[in-house]
């Protein structure tokens, strides 16, 4: 009897052990999948904003260096989308840099910087978009995608500022001031 008693015992002394094991290997590779799934799911929205050129001050030049600068052609890593403000030098701005990269400029139908980054992080996830604002409402737009409230104004005559802002879908958005 005592033999039984001790084969009875060894049995209940390692089945506790490997529970915990198991449950360990099960909850690890739901971990693991849902992980995976989530990085996939990670992807960044990278937004370029810019004002318009001046066209007294040969935008078209301008337009031109603009086009060579973002317009690599369409592909892997180019813009998807083109979004500008009605103004006429704003379209004249972007015009060849669409037609480099085959696109059509939309045309935003309200200035308010809140409802387009809305739209271009909702329409846009994932993808690289320019967005051609006028240059009092550059500093909102940026302010509106990047979360980082003391964007300076820019100056009147200040036509080479351009924000690059990469707005992840987990984690807070960064922010670059480029001059050009």
């Amino acid at each position: 009897m005592s033999v039984d008693l001790k084969k009875t015992y060894l049995g209940f002394k390692h089945r506790p052990f490997l529970t915990p094991v198991w449950l360990a290997a099960i909850a690890a590779v739901i971990v693991i999948g849902f992980a995976s799934w989530l990085w996939g799911r990670a992807d960044t929205t990278t937004v370029i904003v810019i004002r318009p050129a001046d066209q007294a001050l040969d935008g078209g030049e301008w337009a031109q260096s603009l086009a060579r600068l973002l317009g690599d052609g369409p592909g892997p890593g180019s813009l998807s989308a083109i979004y500008t403000v009605p103004a006429q030098r704003a379209q004249l701005t972007v015009a060849p840099l669409a037609q480099q990269l085959g696109l059509h400029a939309i045309i935003l139908p309200s200035a308010d910087p809140k409802d387009l980054a809305r739209r271009v992080l909702r329409e846009h996830s994932g993808e690289r978009v320019l967005v051609v604002g006028q240059g009092d409402t550059v500093p909102d737009i940026v302010s509106a995608l990047s979360g980082v409230h003391d964007i300076p104004a820019i100056a009147a005559s200040d036509y080479g500022t351009l924000y690059i802002i990469s707005v992840p879908r987990l984690g807070h958005p960064s922010l670059l001031r480029l001059r050009y």
